[in-house]
């Protein structure tokens, strides 16, 4: 994986792991946490750049579902 790549899935795995903490759940806010690790884990030996792309892609979409998601929470 080329550093960029690395810095940039980094970046996305911190910044998951910091909007899931914010769920006022506990029930919620474990299970996105550990689901976030366990995908990470999953696809860390990918090395094709087109999947690694892919998987950078979905993980910034579920990164913007955890931040409307808790939006949404605050809003109640």
């Amino acid at each position: 994986m080329a550093a960029s790549s690395r810095a940039q899935v980094l970046d996305l795995y911190r910044a998951m792991l910091r909007e899931s903490k914010h769920f006022s759940a506990y029930n919620y806010r474990t299970y996105a946490i550990r689901r976030i690790r366990d995908a990470f884990r999953e696809n860390k030996n990918v090395q094709d750049p087109v999947e690694i792309q892919t998987l950078v892609n979905k993980a910034k979409r579920d990164l913007g579902m955890i931040r409307r998601q808790r939006d949404q929470e605050r809003q109640v």
